[in-house]
Parts: C-alpha cells; sequence; structure tokens
C-alpha cells in the first residue's frame, strides 16, 4: 500500500507543480524521477543513471521524428496548404452537411499540424461557411474543434503519440498505431460532430468585442494573403506519403514477410522506418516554398519547426526519465498483480490520464506522463502483447482528452477565436471532449474484445 501511496503522491506534486507553482513540465517530471527514486529507496548512485538512461533512451527512439513532424507541419502551415485541404473536402463533400465537412477537415489537418495553430488557420474559413449555409457558429466551431483534437490526439506524427509510442516501446510499430489511430480517431471525431449538431439550430449569443464575425470576404482576404496556394496533391503529399510508407514498412515486417524478403522488402523496410519516412515527408513539403530564395526560406521554417518541438523534446525525454526510475522499483509488479486482479486492464491507464490532463490541462504532459507510468505494468495487465501496447496508446489518448477545460490553452483558443462566452464553452466544448473521451475509451475497450 505503501508503494501506491507514493505513486499518488508523485502524481499530485506533478499536478501541483505544473499548477499552481507554474514550474514547467520538463522540470516537473524530472523532480518527480529524482522524487520516485528517493522515495522508493533506490541506491543514490543509480538514480541519475536510471534518469539519464530514460531520458536518452525515449529520444533515441522517437526524438528526430517529433522534429522532422513539427518541421512538416510548421511548412505545410505557413505555405496555405491547410487551406488547400479543406477547400479540397468541401469540393468533394459539398456543403449540405456543414458540420461533418469541418470536423473532416479537422480530423486531417490536425494529423501534421497542432490542433491550437490549425483552429487559428481555419477559424475564417469556418465562420465563413457558417455564415453561407446559415448554421449556427457554435456547432461549426465545436466540430472543427473536436476534429481536430482527435487526431491530434490519437495520430503520429503528432507529438503525444509518439511519445506515448515510445514510452511503450513502439518505435518500430508506428504504422500500427497510426492505422488504428485513424479508426478510434475517426470515431471519437464523429462523436464530437454529433453533440455539435445539438447547437445547429439554436440562437446563441456570442461575446460582443467590437468587431464581426468574419464573412466570405474575410476568408477570401485571408486566403490571398497566403498567395497562390498549392495543389491538392503537393498539399496533401507531405502528409500521408509518409503514413502510407509507414503502414506499408509495417506490413512488410509481418512475421510472415507478405512481400517477400528481396530488393522490394529491403527498400521498403528502409523507407517505412518513421525517421525515413518523415524525410521524405520533408522533401515533399520543401516543394510548397514559394518564396525566390527559398534556401533561406527554408532555414526559417526548419528554425520555427526546431523551437516549436524543443519544449516538447524536453517534456518526452523528461518522462521517459520518471518511467526509467519506476520501472526500477517494485511499483510495475505490486500494481500490476492488484490491478490484473482488480481485471480493469485498459481502464486503468485511461483514468490515470484522464485525471492528469482535467488537473493540469496538458494533453501531451498526460499521454507522456501516463505512458511512463503504466510502461512497467502492461505484463501484469495482460497488455504486453504489440497489439495490447497499442491499444494502451489509445486508451491513454481517451484520457487525455479527457476534458479540456480553462486549463487548457486549446479551451481558449476554441472560446476566444469562436467569441462563444464561457459558460457557453463549457456546455458545448468541454461536454464534447468528455463524450469524445468516454466513446474513445468504448471503442478501445471493444477493439480489445477482438484484437486480443
Amino acid at each position: 500500500m505503501a508503494l501506491v501511496m507514493i505513486l499518488v503522491a508523485l502524481i499530485v506534486f506533478i499536478v501541483l507543480a505544473t499548477t499552481k507553482l507554474k514550474l514547467h513540465p520538463f522540470l516537473a517530471l524530472l523532480g518527480a524521477a529524482l522524487l520516485a527514486g528517493l522515495a522508493y529507496q533506490l541506491p543514490l548512485l543509480e538514480i541519475g543513471g536510471h534518469i539519464t538512461r530514460g531520458f536518452g533512451g525515449i529520444l533515441g527512439g522517437i526524438g528526430i521524428v517529433i522534429a522532422l513532424g513539427t518541421i512538416i507541419g510548421v511548412i505545410l502551415e505557413r505555405s496555405g496548404a491547410a487551406i488547400t485541404m479543406a477547400e479540397s473536402v468541401i469540393r468533394l463533400l459539398g456543403e449540405r452537411f456543414p458540420t461533418l465537412t469541418i470536423s473532416i477537415i479537422g480530423y486531417l489537418v490536425s494529423i501534421p499540424v497542432f490542433c491550437d495553430s490549425g483552429y487559428v488557420i481555419l477559424n475564417s474559413l469556418k465562420n465563413a461557411l457558417a455564415a453561407r449555409m446559415k448554421v449556427s457558429v457554435v456547432a461549426m466551431s465545436v466540430a472543427l474543434a473536436t476534429g481536430l483534437y482527435a487526431t491530434h490526439t490519437f495520430v503520429p506524427p503528432t507529438p503525444g503519440p509518439i511519445a506515448a509510442a515510445g514510452n511503450l516501446g513502439l518505435e518500430s510499430s508506428l504504422g500500427l498505431v497510426i492505422l488504428v489511430g485513424l479508426v478510434v480517431a475517426f470515431i471519437t471525431a464523429m462523436a464530437g460532430m454529433l453533440w455539435a449538431n445539438r447547437f445547429i439550430g439554436k440562437d446563441i449569443e456570442l461575446e460582443d468585442d467590437g468587431a464581426p464575425i468574419m464573412d466570405s470576404d474575410d476568408y477570401q482576404a485571408m486566403r490571398d494573403s497566403y498567395g497562390q496556394l498549392p495543389t491538392p496533391l503537393r498539399a496533401f503529399a507531405p502528409i500521408f506519403v509518409p503514413i502510407l510508407l509507414i503502414c506499408l514498412g509495417t506490413i512488410a515486417a509481418l512475421p510472415g514477410r507478405p512481400l517477400g524478403e528481396g530488393a522490394l522488402y529491403s527498400v521498403i523496410a528502409f523507407l517505412g522506418q518513421p525517421i525515413f519516412a518523415l524525410a521524405v515527408g520533408l522533401a515533399l513539403a520543401c516543394t510548397l516554398l514559394k518564396s525566390d530564395d527559398k534556401r533561406q526560406e527554408f532555414h526559417d521554417r526548419v528554425a520555427e519547426g526546431i523551437v516549436a518541438s524543443a519544449p516538447i523534446l524536453l517534456i518526452t525525454g523528461a518522462g521517459g526519465a520518471f518511467g526509467a526510475v519506476l520501472t526500477a522499483t517494485p511499483l510495475g509488479d505490486y500494481l500490476g498483480q492488484t490491478l490484473s486482479a482488480l481485471g480493469i486492464g485498459l481502464f486503468m491507464p485511461f483514468v490515470v490520464a484522464a485525471a492528469l490532463k482535467t488537473a493540469q490541462g496538458s494533453t501531451t504532459v498526460a499521454l507522456v506522463t501516463t505512458s511512463a507510468l503504466v510502461a512497467p505494468m502492461l505484463g501484469q495487465l495482460g497488455l504486453d502483447s504489440e497489439m495490447g501496447r497499442v491499444l494502451t496508446v489509445m486508451a491513454i489518448g481517451a484520457g487525455g482528452m479527457t476534458v479540456s477545460h480553462a486549463n487548457d490553452s486549446f479551451f481558449w483558443v476554441v472560446t476566444q477565436f469562436s467569441r462563444m462566452k464561457v459558460a457557453t464553452a463549457y456546455q458545448a466544448q468541454t461536454m464534447a471532449t468528455l463524450i469524445q473521451g468516454v466513446v474513445g475509451i468504448i471503442c478501445v475497450w471493444l477493439l480489445s474484445l477482438v484484437l486480443l
């Protein structure tokens, strides 16, 4: 019981350090790793080694992937590729189902682009569509936000799911994580969209900041500010070619070797490694550069991507350090035996991630911390197979989206850009993320009945 009380105290420390003391999650997780080593009475001279090995081990596996994915996202964001993707979906689906259309746009755009940035980029398009189709801005805002939120939480190369996969030893199985993540993310996006539909016909009063809601003219001006937009093929290629390569690499490595073991297998297995797949994606993204001095523009975009990915890399590494210290303690065996007797399986990482997300606001921190916590327990929970680990990532993702409220930056991006009152945002956006999380874990549990 003392082992569990120490763990609870460590989680409370992480939450209080990041919320009350305003300590950066990187330092909070490193502090928790040190405290864990001391509290569990590990040999003093070994604690530092566990921390550094855990930090380096996780970043060695997925650090470059996070950096490359972030750089690709920056290039897509700055080139107007997100606008091209959005307009392609509108042309494909038409305007008969406005919330479905904007939800799918969010679902696609947030695979490479952070959900906060994706919402800002697509906000004027969303408002223009709402005005053109005479649909509630609140309904369209929630549909867009939940579509963005779904792939942000479940689908690599978004940093949170990659970090969770790395902590659970899935660096070489990212293709499987992507495939399962796309399915779970789509179901949760549709759950969010259905909740958004409750607000379609409602006349909800919005905050008045003295400026009118953007209309189609404003959207056109924003669109024009990007200059000539890339074609759909060029816009989608940097996202979907790497995903396809990673998935093909996973298929090629299956025990039956479905693609043989000759030259074709070697090429696909090589390009299917996440680092090289994303390098191909970055090369394709370079075709979107449009200034006269493309070398300087590329340098600037890479610099932006490195700056954006640095905090994520540090948090991820610190989470790996925390997990490595916990792995060295008897906690995993004790908790695994206790929890396996309770039979809660996948619901345990969901509950822990949901508690962390709700308490401190960051989905990435919730995913990194929870995956580090549960990694030592997978064997006792019956989740030590490859698919068990993948579904654990999904369960953690479902918890990591439950719920978005006032301590989450994404909540305020959605609230401020859609001009919802805070009370309305709690009713619409926060409730939507609760529904998404619950639907997500139910979906994961049902998949576990079939796949485990």
